[in-house]
């Protein structure tokens, strides 16, 4: 992957005033609510998602 990717929003207050942090890859501050948090790609699922019938998505 050549760009990180950013959040659109803070999960804390749902600010969209984000900025990068100095902790290292994934690590970005609110400045709305002054926090810093982390966001990691973990994977993904094996089985994935099934459709319904009715066009939506079902677990």
């Amino acid at each position: 992957m050549s760009e990180r990717a950013a959040p659109f929003y803070c999960p804390y207050c749902g600010d969209e005033d984000l900025r990068p942090g100095e902790q290292g890859h994934g690590a970005w501050e609110c400045a709305a609510c002054n926090r810093a948090f982390s966001l990691k790609f973990l994977g993904l699922l094996a089985r994935g998602l099934e459709r319904a019938d009715d066009g939506g998505a079902r677990t």
